[in-house]
């Protein structure tokens, strides 16, 4: 997908057919909090959710143990979406993880936007989302998802 355009339609549908695993950078524990909900709902719709924040590393958030850093994540799971809920000066070290662990796609939600750290992941062949919401671009697909169980 390196050659994709940031924020392509038809790759955000291929991403979210063919990816099972989300890391979450960012998520927290707490239910009224866009992170989590926004898990929550891709956790109910058959995604493997990982959640990822140096604040509770050894809670479980939705079940699922949490780890400090992306690094540690993939080390036990294969990651296909990296999903941010980090400001945007907070992006470029991200990135990097993102990059060193060869995370098909890094994903900035809904108000993040860092285009240089878009063009470091574009170059290193990294699939960008920026300001965009996971739930909301999985909701609007919904055909996309007929042939399956969960999604």
């Amino acid at each position: 997908m390196n050659s994709v355009m940031i924020n392509d339609p038809d790759a955000i549908s291929a991403l979210l057919k063919s990816s099972k695993n989300i890391a979450v950078v960012g998520l927290s524990p707490k239910q009224h909090r866009a992170s989590y909900m926004v898990a929550a709902y891709m956790q109910a719709h058959g995604y493997r959710i990982i959640p990822v924040n140096p604040g509770y590393a050894g809670d479980l958030i939705l079940g699922e143990c949490c780890y400090p850093g992306l690094i540690e994540a993939s080390r036990e799971h294969a990651i296909d979406i990296v999903d941010c809920f980090r400001n945007a000066d907070d992006i470029p070290p991200i990135a990097e993880q993102a990059i060193a662990i060869s995370a098909p796609c890094l994903w900035m939600q809904s108000g993040i936007v860092n285009v240089a750290a878009a063009a470091a992941l574009q170059s290193a062949g990294v699939f960008v989302v920026m300001d965009r919401c996971l739930k909301i671009e999985h909701q609007i697909r919904p055909n996309l998802f007929s042939d399956t169980s969960n999604r």
